[in-house]
Parts: C-alpha cells; structure tokens; sequence
C-alpha cells in the first residue's frame, strides 16, 4: 500500500469538505485512515489458497458447515462498511479442510473493496479450487451502512446473498439442510 498517498487523499478530502485539516482533532487523521487500510483493505494481499492448503484425510461425506462467521468488509461503490455473518458449507471429497480456515478464507474476501454478489461467488469459487469438494454453499447476510446512514436511510434491512455449487445444485433436500442448521 502506499501511505503517502492514502494520507494525502485524505487530507484532499478533508479539505474538499471544507474542514481546516490543521486543527488538533484531523491532524493525525490522515495517518490513522492510511493504518486502517492496512488492515480493513489486507484481504488484497492475502491469497485464500495459503489459508486452505492444510487438509486433513476424511474418509465421511457429509456436509461440513461453518455458520455465523462475524465479517466486516466495504462497499466499493461508496466505500462504507457493510457487515454481517457468512454460513459456508461444502461435501467433502476425500478430505477437509481445518474449521477456521474457512474462517479465514471469508476474511480474505471480506477485507477487500467490493460488493457483497462478488464475495459471496469468490468465496464459494475459492473452496471449489483448493477443497475440490463435491458442492459448495454459501450464504451471507449482512447490514450495508451505504443504505443506513445515506440513501434510502433503511437501519436495519439486511441482504442476503447465496450461491450453490456441486452437488447441493443439483439436490434441494441438501439446500433445505443448509437454510435449516444456519437457522
């Protein structure tokens, strides 16, 4: 990342809204965002294959399912946070992946700029690569600041976004089961 241009677009922003950019409470705010996107941009630095590389033999088939994974991540068309949980499912072919590597793999895709479509596809696209499961289903459900405090100004509407791959595409009794235990 380069600091030094994060920090200057900050000041550039801070006086296109005419604050005084010398006053004591703004004077370490353009270094203080340039840190923030370290850590709420890192997820562009981070390849999701590093998180899912360590496996573990499973000789069983069935669903494994990580639900409730708390994420934040930002809006790429305003650039405001939007947050919520990720529920990640996938059928094991021969071998799983540790608990919180989806965890992890959710992380990498949430701290990135983008929209929650996108996230959601990435990262079911993600474990279809490196787990090379039977299916993948993923749901996100998440609150999206760009319609609470701007726009329509809607607090509390939540999007739920999803997406099935494999075997649970093909089998609504396995959907069910999914929508089921992440209630």
């Amino acid at each position: 990342m380069d600091y030094e241009k994060i920090k200057e677009g900050v000041r550039l922003m801070l006086e296109g809204i005419g604050e005084d950019i010398t006053r004591e409470g703004l004077l370490e705010t353009p270094d203080r965002i340039a840190k923030m996107c370290t850590q709420i941009y890192g997820g562009l630095y981070e390849d999701p294959a590093e998180h899912l590389k360590k496996q573990f033999q499973a000789d069983h088939n069935n669903m494994v399912l990580e639900k409730d994974i708390t994420f934040y991540s930002v809006c790429e068309h305003h650039l405001l946070p939007f947050y919520g949980k990720a529920h990640v499912a996938y059928i094991p072919d021969g071998h799983v992946a540790g608990l919180s590597k989806l965890a992890r793999t959710v992380e990498v895709f949430a701290r990135r700029p983008q929209i929650q479509e996108n996230m959601t596809a990435q990262i079911a696209d993600a474990l279809e690569k490196h787990l090379s499961p039977k299916g993948v289903m993923v749901m996100i459900e998440a609150e999206h600041l760009c319609m609470t405090m701007r726009g329509v100004q809607k607090p509390g509407a939540k999007t739920v976004t999803t997406i099935v791959r494999g075997v649970f595409a093909d089998d609504l009794s396995l959907q069910q089961t999914f929508l089921q235990m992440v209630r």
